[in-house]
This record gives structure tokens, C-alpha cells and sequence, in this order.
């Protein structure tokens, strides 16, 4: 059997064909060509077809359209034109417009003119039969809005398409419509006299398209020999099997030395390029050996040949028989295979050997910047000579990076890692892009997985995104490069790119899946730092906004304060400064247990309830109370159900401190009282450090309100500072409690320094790198009222002791120079102290204390409430605290061990103030008034 006896179909050499093939594959449908041909004609038939149905409904529609803007135009002329509106306003239209109408229908070509009155009867017509009659359809867009319009109408006398246009007389009355139209048979018939000229044209057309196709399926049938589909996708797959599919590489070289294929394997084997076919195999880069080989013609049988560090086992054989001119088929096989298995199998446990100290050293911190410089530290230099690492803007932020990976391509350099210092790559901080899409940057950010560079001198991309970096890369050395994206969630978090310059071997497709493997982990412990930097600074920002942000105006005190949180997570650390009557201010420290988002919005929960019983005014201790009783319900309400335990824990209040203490500057006592706080350190003028001990009662919220909070008085002279803090300022990693508290005795003993600088030195010298806890610090110097501008009397519980006091109090009022607050302050003194004597106890005291305000205290020992009434017209007396209010910046009363004390504040600033009420009585007679 010889060469052409196993090819259906085939020519011979005299021109003849197999009558059996020619019959049955390659003139029928059943050869390819045939399939072609028939489905080119279907497709042009269908197209032609498509066209002319397209064309004639556009023809229509333009038509159509034409015949719209004719009617519109002409009925618009019409009812503009000279006398019309006379016309339709004398006593005979019709006689006047008739002819009028018919000379403008014939003039203009449409099918009728017709001119109608206001209420839609007709003055004339093309048919004189209709004239009279009404017309049918909706006119009120003319008649009504004054609008011309366009329609397409259907009914009687015929189908048409009209044009509706008012005619208006000189005074805006519409006196009369004009309609013109074109009918629908019109342009029916118009449209089809169109229709000989399309069906021409669509069989002309149809006749060149399979003219066409009969040309390309004569020219297909020669190439593919008449074959059917099946045996073509036979032959491929022969094809593919033999020359790609098999472990061995095959060649084949032509009669003149030229490449004319190889498969993937001889490629690999070779070192081959895309462009090596047509090439003679001396420019192939092959080895002298092969070379000579190939070109001499001759047979081989497994001869050892060398290609690049392989050992291939080399068999050649010609393509035809021995005397013809032949080319040749060389097969070829690594016998280095062995060896190759065994040096994959050490770099693979050296893989993983690096992948499970990756695990140990990658994401040791909850820090994103440290995490990426762990990553580049990790791979250099058992995986790459250089590592650098990019993220997102977002990211480093601690923010949610964007879904859409193409809004991608511009990264922040994080971290760099390398062999030797001087490299030329961009340095950490730098923004870097990936504009161009054919950099390996920007295909692995689009693909979603690594992506290798074997040779960076042929990357075109990457050297177009930076023309100089990559020249100075190439220079240096930078000879491959293997990037990856950093996935979590499927979200892109960054990128990191491996450079080799003074490894030789370039990186391949088996480094492709441990860097995928290296780069997965470390972006899931950078995507943990990330949602650790959000939440961190979430719960920063809320609770900074819960803390105070400007401290209030008072005179008992020169404050100044720190608060920092912690690195690890913020925590219910607060403190606060509250001025209270009578000069006073309360100073405040917390500390909530745990860290995160519920400790800062517990803190948040405290801090109010004790600003909210602070204006209760009463002593330190008892104010705890109220607080311990508010959070063991808050506690016992929000925890309720089956897993009450575990949500207490979580969620509950339980464990939280306070300290609160109350400064009177005009005694300078300091009352302190504390639920489970660290008591403050006493700073005395001279320098002297102490810290006073103090009942310290148990944390808020543990339930056990049978045991009391107790308070201790301080005395401090002028200038001292009480200095109160939150147990994270002392303790620390490697420091415990009392060597923090020895720490903060020695840095305070330090006089002659403001609240400013104390805070700045206590932090220098306790502060630690990282503190895990929060710190809260609050630094109040001392001031004492001066005695001249304190008055106090005993008052007798006499009502004509209460002239007397109330003489004594307006003559001190001129000493301090507040003669405009004479008679405000003489009312509210008459008022208070009437009702101290006629419904206190004894003893009864009135003073002065001339600060910020005036104040004015009247205490008596009866701990009975007042409370303002608003007396009737009939009613002597119960209008007492309701002066007292009128006058009166702000009023209230306190309570103390026994009795109480009324108090009313007077701005000092406005003592040219008028009183406001239209008549005052006499401030004798206000004695006889009742509360």
C-alpha cells in the first residue's frame, strides 16, 4: 500500500478522483465544505430577508413621518393665512373658505383640507357631502390648550394621518380649526411602489452572497480534501495525542534544515521560543552534537545528547523512503528525570519547611505595617533575593478594601526586604502603580492568582509602566520576578512581588503554588491586623467622643489631663471635671474592665449617670451608691434569659471602678469616696508626695449594696495636687502595682510645676512602648477663695433678725463692688432666709461667696424639700421660690449629714442688671410671704 492509498478522496496525480469519496464525502453535506456552504447561504438569506423587512417598515415609518410634518405644515399655513380668521367670523364660512381650501389641497398635494368650527363642525371639505357635519375625535387640544398637533386617525370618512391646528383671532379667541391629512391607503400605496425595487435588490444580494459562499466552500473543499467534521476531529485529536499528549518531544525538520513543528515537550526539552518554526536548526540554539545530526541525514538510535543541563536520549528517523529527497522525525526523552524527581522532592520539603515558619513568624503583631514586613523578611533569601510588599491605601488604614479588583492599581510600598541594601527598587512609602495591563502586576491583580516572569529584559509591560526604574532594575541585576496578589475573602488586600538578581535559576510554574500558599496566609493575618486597626480606631474615636473634649469653666481648680489608649484595644478608661454650687468641683476617674467597643460604650453609660447625679449635689458616697445601685439593674435587666450568666460577662457592667471626690475651695477640703479605684496621690506645695488611704469598697455592679461606700475628707492647703489615675498608668509588663506607685511618687515629688508639665513627666517616666491598658490621668492644682470674698452670719430664728443680715449682705456687696447686684440679692436673701426661719431648724447661716458668681447660701437644719409653686391671684403668699427663680442665674438645694442648704447663683459681670418684674413689693413686706 503506498502513501496515498489510506487518503479518501484524494487527487491523483493526472487530476482524477476517487469516485466513492468524491460521491459520498466531498461534493454532499456531509463533508465540511458542503456544511460551510449551506450554512453561509442561510445565514445570507436570513440576512437579506432581516433587511427588507426592516427597510420596508422604516420606508413606512418615514412615510408616515413625512406625511405628519406635510399635514402639520399645511394646516398651519392655512390657518395663518390672510382672512382666514375674517372668514370664519363672517355669517357664511363655508361660501368664503371652500374654495380656498380645495385651490391649497390641490396646491399641496394632500388628501384633504378641511376647516372646522370651534365646536368641530365642518365649513369645508373635500367631499361637500361631509360638510356640516361634525368630525370625529378628540379636538380639545386645540379648542381648549390652543395646541397644533398631529395624529394618527382612524375612522370615518377614512383612515388618515391628520394635523389639527387652532385659528386664533387678534383678541387670542380660538374662532375656528384647520385640519389637512394625508390618508393611510396614500401612503400604503406609496410605500409598496418601493417594494419591486427591495425585491430586486434582495435577490441581487442573495445571489452574490452564495456566489461567495460557492467560492469559498470550492477553495475550503480543496484544503480539507472533502473530510466530514468527524474524521477532521479525528485527525486532531491524532494530531494533539501523537505530537502533544505524549511524554516524549517530537520533531520535525524539512528536507532543507528547517524547523517545521515541534510539540510542547520537545519545546520544553529544547528551550525552543514561539518563533522557532521556519528556522534552520542551526539557529535554534541546539547543541553542535544535535545539530550535526539533524543535518546530516543520517539515522540515530538513543544517542545521549546534551540540552542545557538535561541528558536526552535522542532517536532520528527520515520522513520518506530511502533515494527521495527527505526531511526528518527526531524523537527525544529526559533521561534526567530521575535526578529531576529527586531534586523537586528536596525543594519541596524545603518548601514546606519555610511555609510552617512562615505560619510561626508571619502575623506575630496585630499591626498590618509589621505583618507585610514579616512576609518580605520570611521569603528572603531561601525563596527570593528581593521582597517587597504593597498594599491598599484602605488597608493600611484599617479600612475595607474595595470589591472591584480593577480599582486595584495603585498600592502603597509597605515593606522591602533584600540581599543588600543598595537595590534599586522603590523605597517603603512610595506609591506604586500598575497602569499598563500587561505588567505581571496588573495580570495577576485581573487573574486573581500568581503570576511568574521567567525574563524581565522581555517583559514589555512592566518596562513601559517604568522606564527608568526598570532600567536601573535590569542593570542591577533583576533578571525575574514572580508577583502575587494578597487575597482574603476574595478581596484584594495588596501585593507582593519576588525579585531574583543574584539567584541564576528564574522563577517557574513550580514556584507559582508555594507563593500563592505564603501569600494566602500572610493576607489573612494582615486582613485580621486590618479589621483589628478598624475596630481599634472605632473604638477610639467613640470613646474620645464620649470623654470630655473642652473641660467646664471653675475657679476651684487649674486641671490638666492625659488619656491614652491602649495599642492592644481600647478600653472604659474616662475621667471628668464637673463644677457643682457653691464654687465647688467634682473630679472624676473610671475604669471599665475589658477592652473594645462595649467597654468604651459602658464608659460612655457611666460617665453620664454620673454627671446626671452629680446635680443631685450630694456627698461622694452616696453618689456611688446611686451609681452601684443603677448598674446592678442596667445589669440584671439586659442580662435576663437563659444565658444570662455568659451575657453578664460579656456584656455586663460588672467590674468597673470609680473614684469621686469633691473640692471646696473655700474651706479647701477635698471629700474622696472610691468603688474599687486606686486612691489619688496628694502633692503638697513643698513638694512632699502622699498617697492617703481610703476605704477602697468594692467594684460597681457586684450586688452587694449591704455594704456601704465610705468617704474621707482631705485638707489641702492652696497650690497642692491631687493627682487621680487609672490603674493602667502603673501597672505594665514587667511592673507591678507598687513598683509603679514608687515610679509616680518619685516623678511628683518634683515642686514649682504646673498640672501641664506634671502630666507630661508622669508619662515620661511610666509610659511604656506599648501599654496594654488604657490611661487616664487627671492633674488638679488647688486654689483656696480668699477670705474677702467670703461672708458668713448666724441668723437667729427670729423674723427680725432677717433685716439686719440682709443690711449686712448689701454693705459687702459694695465692698466687692457689686453694687448692681444690691437689690437682686437683698430679694432672694429676704426670701430665703424668712423661710429658713419660719419653716428650718436651727442653726441658720447665710453666705456670700463672690467667685465666678455671686452666691448666696442660706442653710438651716432641717432637711424638709422646698419646691416652686405659682400662686394664684387670691393667694397671700407661694410666690417666694418663684421670685428666687426669676432673679436667679441658676437655684437649687443640697443636702448634707442633717440639715440642708438653698442656694442662688448671681452673674457677677451683670451688675447694672435690672430687675424684670413689673412690680416688686417692698422687701420688708416679702418677710410676711409664704414658700
Amino acid at each position: 500500500m503506498n502513501a496515498r492509498a489510506g487518503r479518501p478522496g484524494r487527487e491523483d496525480r493526472d487530476g482524477r478522483k476517487d469516485g466513492k469519496d468524491g460521491k459520498d464525502g466531498r461534493t454532499g453535506l456531509r463533508s465540511v465544505a458542503g456544511q460551510v456552504f449551506a450554512l453561509e447561504a442561510l445565514i445570507a438569506l436570513l440576512l437579506i430577508a432581516a433587511a427588507v423587512f426592516v427597510i420596508f417598515h422604516q420606508a413606512q415609518r418615514d412615510t408616515e413621518r413625512d406625511a405628519r410634518i406635510r399635514s402639520l405644515a399645511v394646516a398651519e399655513a392655512f390657518a395663518h393665512a390672510p382672512g382666514v380668521d375674517d372668514a370664519l367670523t363672517s355669517p357664511d364660512p363655508t361660501a368664503a373658505l371652500q374654495n380656498r381650501a380645495e385651490a391649497a389641497r390641490l396646491a399641496t398635494g394632500v388628501d384633504f383640507i378641511a376647516v372646522l368650527s370651534p365646536a368641530g363642525v365642518r365649513y369645508t371639505d373635500s367631499d361637500p357631502e361631509l360638510i356640516g357635519r361634525k368630525a370625529i375625535g378628540d379636538l380639545s387640544r386645540a379648542t381648549v390648550d390652543g395646541d397644533s398637533f398631529t395624529e394618527l386617525f382612524r375612522g370615518a370618512p377614512n383612515d388618515a394621518v391628520r394635523a389639527v391646528v387652532p385659528v386664533v383671532d387678534d383678541q387670542g379667541r380660538t374662532v375656528g380649526l384647520v385640519s389637512s391629512g394625508i390618508e393611510v391607503e396614500s401612503i400604503t400605496d406609496a410605500v409598496q411602489d418601493r417594494l419591486p425595487l427591495l425585491a430586486g435588490a434582495a435577490v441581487g444580494a442573495l445571489a452574490l452572497a452564495v456566489g461567495g459562499a460557492g467560492l469559498v466552500s470550492r477553495r475550503l473543499r480543496r484544503q480539507t480534501h472533502g473530510l466530514g467534521p468527524a474524521e477532521m476531529t479525528r485527525m486532531k485529536e491524532h494530531h494533539e495525542a501523537v505530537l502533544h499528549a505524549v511524554r516524549e518531544g517530537v520533531v520535525i525538520v524539512g528536507p532543507d534544515h528547517r524547523l517545521l513543528l515541534a510539540n510542547d515537550e520537545a519545546r520544553r526539552l529544547l528551550g525552543l521560543t514561539a518563533d522557532a518554526e521556519r528556522r534552520h536548526v542551526s539557529e535554534l540554539g541546539l547543541d553542535p552534537r544535535t545539530v550535526e545530526l539533524l543535518t546530516s541525514g543520517r539515522a540515530a538510535t538513543d544517542e545521549v545528547h546534551r540540552a542545557g543541563d538535561r541528558l536526552l536520549a535522542v532517536s532520528v528517523r527520515p520522513t520518506l523512503t530511502a533515494g527521495a529527497e527527505s526531511g526528518s522525525v527526531m524523537t527525544m526523552r529526559d533521561t534526567t528525570e530521575l535526578a529531576s524527581v529527586t531534586g523537586r522532592a528536596a525543594v519541596a520539603r524545603g518548601r514546606l519547611q519555610l511555609l510552617y515558619e512562615a505560619g510561626v513568624r508571619i502575623g506575630t503583631t496585630l499591626e498590618v505595617v509589621r505583618t507585610a514586613e514579616e512576609l518580605a523578611e520570611v521569603a528572603v533569601p531561601r525563596f527570593a533575593d528581593f521582597t517587597t510588599v504593597e498594599l491598599l491605601e484602605p488597608v493600611l488604614r484599617g479600612e475595607e478594601p474595595p470589591e472591584d479588583a480593577a480599582m486595584a492599581t495603585e498600592m502603597r510600598r509597605t515593606a522591602l526586604s533584600g540581599l543588600r541594601p543598595d537595590q534599586p527598587l522603590q523605597p517603603v512609602g512610595d506609591t506604586v502603580r500598575f497602569d499598563v495591563p500587561s505588567t505581571p502586576m496588573a495580570r495577576a491583580l485581573t487573574a486573581g492568582h500568581a503570576v511568574a516572569q521567567a525574563e524581565l529584559a522581555s517583559a514589555e509591560g512592566w518596562r513601559a509602566q517604568d522606564p527608568e526604574g526598570a532600567a536601573q532594575a535590569l542593570a542591577y541585576g533583576m533578571h525575574s520576578l514572580l508577583t502575587v496578589p494578597l487575597l482574603a475573602r476574595g478581596v484584594v488586600l495588596g501585593m507582593a512581588n519576588f525579585w531574583r538578581a543574584d539567584t541564576p535559576e528564574p522563577f517557574g510554574e513550580e514556584d507559582l503554588s508555594f507563593a500563592e500558599e505564603l501569600a494566602a496566609r500572610a493576607a489573612v493575618a494582615i486582613d485580621n491586623a486590618r479589621r483589628f486597626t478598624r475596630e481599634h480606631a472605632m473604638a477610639v474615636t467613640l470613646q474620645r467622643s464620649l470623654l470630655p473634649r473642652v473641660l467646664p469653666d471653675q475657679s476651684a481648680v487649674d486641671v490638666a489631663y492625659r488619656y491614652l489608649p491602649a495599642k492592644a484595644g481600647v478600653g472604659g478608661d474616662w475621667f471628668d471635671v464637673i463644677p457643682l454650687p457653691g464654687a465647688r468641683v467634682a473630679l472624676v476617674v473610671g475604669d471599665v474592665v475589658g477592652h473594645g467597643l462595649h467597654a468604651a460604650a459602658t464608659m460612655g453609660r457611666l460617665r453620664t449617670a454620673v454627671h446626671n447625679f452629680s446635680t443631685l449635689d450630694v456627698p461622694p458616697d452616696e453618689l456611688l451608691g446611686h451609681l452601684d445601685e443603677l448598674t446592678g439593674r442596667i445589669d440584671h435587666r439586659e442580662t435576663e434569659g437563659p444565658d444570662a450568666e455568659g451575657r453578664r460577662r460579656d456584656e455586663g457592667i460588672t467590674g468597673a471602678t470609680c473614684l469621686y471626690a469633691i473640692y471646696d475651695p473655700a474651706s479647701g477640703r477635698c471629700t474622696v469616696a472610691s468603688a474599687g479605684h486606686p486612691g489619688p496621690a496628694l502633692v503638697g506645695p513643698d513638694g512632699r508626695v502622699e498617697f492617703p488611704e481610703l476605704s477602697p469598697g468594692l467594684p460597681l455592679g457586684l450586688g452587694l449594696g449591704d455594704v456601704p461606700f465610705e468617704s474621707t475628707e482631705l485638707r489641702l492647703p492652696e497650690g497642692s495636687k491631687l493627682v487621680l489615675f487609672t490603674d493602667g498608668l502603673l501597672e505594665d509588663r514587667g511592673r507591678d502595682l507598687d513598683t509603679g506607685l514608687t515610679l509616680l511618687g518619685s516623678t511628683l515629688a518634683r515642686p514649682d510645676r504646673s498640672p501641664e508639665q506634671t502630666c507630661a513627666d508622669v508619662l515620661a517616666t511610666l509610659l511604656s512602648p506599648s501599654p496594654r491598658d488604657d490611661i487616664a490621668l487627671l492633674v488638679a492644682q488647688t486654689r483656696l477663695l480668699a477670705p474677702e470674698r467670703i461672708a458668713e452670719w448666724e441668723v437667729a430664728r427670729d423674723p427680725s433678725a432677717v433685716s439686719p443680715v440682709r443690711n449686712a449682705a448689701a454693705a459687702k456687696l459694695s465692698e466687692w463692688g457689686l453694687d448692681g447686684l444690691a437689690f437682686t440679692a437683698e430679694l432672694i436673701l429676704s426670701e430665703l432666709i424668712t423661710n429658713a426661719v419660719r419653716y428650718g431648724a436651727d442653726p441658720v447661716r447665710v453666705r456670700l461667696l463672690h467667685d465666678r458668681t455671686l452666691i448666696c447660701e442660706v442653710s438651716d437644719g432641717s432637711s424638709t424639700s422646698p419646691h416652686l409653686r405659682h400662686a394664684t391671684t387670691t393667694d397671700e403668699g407661694g410666690r417666694g421660690l418663684y421670685l428666687v427663680a426669676q432673679y436667679a442665674e441658676r437655684w437649687g438645694t443640697r443636702y448634707a449629714r442633717r440639715g440642708k442648704t438653698i442656694w442662688a447663683e448671681l452673674r457677677a459681670e451683670d451688675t447694672d442688671a435690672e430687675p424684670t418684674a413689673a412690680v416688686v413689693p417692698d422687701l420688708d413686706a416679702l418677710e410676711d410671704l409664704a414658700w
